[in-house]
């Protein structure tokens, strides 16, 4: 590889080819996130009844359980995504950069965990 011209310089440096699978991903969440949000607002609309007692013995239900389980898995990770683009675009040193994914996994995951531990709640009756 020569050192002299441009090409020479960048041959061997292309894709990583990790590119598109997060974009795939972050679609795809999008797109689940966009699904089970309209459930969840067509769902909320249509009960009659808005009280307390009413709406937790509609999700705790099995399928409304589970429908909500997955927006909430969804949406935080489809939350982590974008802000890991944010944070591989933004902070340039690796020490930062580092920490700061270290910090956004650990809040993605405790919100998603938190999410679903209150959905199981809701649907054994807790």
């Amino acid at each position: 590889m020569g050192n002299g011209t441009e090409i020479g310089r960048v041959r061997g440096l292309g894709s990583a080819h990790s590119g598109a699978h997060h974009w795939l991903v972050q679609r795809f969440t999008a797109i689940g996130n966009l699904v089970l949000g309209l459930w969840l607002l067509i769902t909320l609309f249509a009960m009659g009844d808005h009280s307390y007692a009413a709406t937790k013995a509609f999700f705790a239900a099995p399928l409304p359980a589970t429908a909500l389980g997955l927006f909430v898995i969804s949406a935080f990770w489809h939350a982590r995504l974008g802000v890991q683009v944010l944070i591989e675009d933004y902070v340039h040193e690796h020490a930062n950069k580092f920490a700061a994914m270290a910090l956004l996994n650990l809040a993605a995951f405790a919100g998603a965990a938190f999410g679903l531990l209150c959905v199981v709640r809701l649907a054994l009756g807790a």
